[in-house]
């Protein structure tokens, strides 16, 4: 009987908002006959990425699993998972001899070292190989010295308590991510200087180790040459890479998310003016600190919906698909920030919209 080769994985990491499901879109639309399964691990309620990257060239022609797995019509495969990692990694291991890659995109706010160290475990390591851990970087943010929402309003809190000398949460899991990297992307180049960006990826290089290659590009587009079969083994060398949340994890053996410092809000919401929403949301975002907005809203009198996607301040926005016509026309929108009040925010939010 044929030995099956280790099936590469490519496991894509990044803060909030830096381009994580645009590239990974970006790689399916140029897959190029290769098979490859993407299994996308959210933080928040509303599966927004999975629903994203479903609305790729390649569309979706059936589900699978429960809802859990989606056959792409090239012949990929969808997955959206939360705790359900292993149960998926299992499934596709069982078929991978009709795969050629797998392609994990973590939440914004999750760590990478103890998901690449999950590939230690004899079932999944005797079946799959980590070919490479990705960092998407944010290359404004860096830029403008906020590489995450509100960095300054967590450090003043850090100041005012004399009791803590460490970096800031959101510091220390940026820099995790980029401790984890095999490769390191400076993403959204081209909306900054030349300037800038050389003094980004100074900055960056400080959290790396020597041997990390880093490389720009715009909106995630680069040629999966570069991308996929670096043949890094990660999950062989993980554990020499330092970590501020190593002592986290021991005695865990797969838990992959440092979530409890953080709040996942879902809200559902009726139809309302896309100015006036963005305005309403922009407002919300400036008065409670929250890091990252997603979601659809629905339009008053327009068939598609309204795919939103804010980091900060920053807000991105196009119509994605018309709605579907037994689907019900609401808007509905994941808020994820620290020590959030779900019901002043919903208070809040309903209120801006009917002002």
């Amino acid at each position: 009987m044929k030995t099956l080769a280790k099936l590469p994985v490519t496991i894509v990491t990044g803060f909030l908002g830096s381009g994580k499901t645009t590239l990974l879109r970006h790689m399916l639309d140029n897959a190029q006959g290769r098979r490859i399964a993407v299994i996308v691990n959210e933080f928040g309620e509303l599966g927004i990425d999975g629903e994203i990257l479903k609305q790729c060239s390649i569309g979706c022609t059936e589900e699978e699993a429960s809802g859990r797995v989606y056959e792409l019509a090239n012949g990929c495969l969808c997955c959206t998972v939360q705790e359900e990692f292993f149960p998926v990694m299992r499934e596709l291991v069982a078929r991978r001899g009709d795969l050629d890659h797998i392609l994990i995109e973590t939440s914004g706010l999750a760590l990478p070292k103890p998901l690449v160290q999950a590939f230690q475990w004899p079932e999944i390591r005797s079946a799959c190989t980590v070919d490479a851990v990705i960092t998407v970087v944010d290359s404004p943010a860096v830029a403008a010295g906020t590489f995450a929402a509100f960095p300054d309003q967590v450090d003043a809190q850090r100041k005012l308590d004399p009791n803590l000398d460490h970096e800031s949460p959101l510091h220390e899991l940026f820099a995790d991510q980029l401790s984890s990297a095999d490769l390191v992307i400076l993403n959204k180049a081209d909306l900054i200087s030349p300037e800038d960006l050389a003094r980004v990826r100074l900055e960056v290089a400080e959290e790396l180790p020597p041997a990390v290659k880093v490389i720009e590009a715009s909106s995630g587009r680069l040629p999966l040459d570069v991308l996929l079969g670096l043949g890094a083994g990660s999950e062989e060398h993980i554990d020499t890479r330092h970590s501020h949340h190593d002592h986290h994890h021991d005695g865990d053996d797969h838990d992959d998310h440092d979530h409890d410092a953080f709040d996942s809000i879902s809200l559902e919401l009726p139809q309302a003016d896309e100015s006036l929403l963005l305005d309403a949301l922009t407002q919300l975002v400036g008065k409670h600190g929250i890091l990252r907005v997603k979601g659809f809203a629905a339009i008053p009198n327009k068939p598609m919906r309204l795919l939103i996607q804010g980091v900060g301040s920053r807000f991105d926005k196009h119509f994605d698909r018309a709605w579907a016509a037994d689907e019900p026309r609401v808007t509905r929108l994941v808020l994820i920030g620290q020590e959030l009040d779900a019901a002043l925010l919903e208070s809040t939010l309903r209120t801006a919209l009917t002002a």
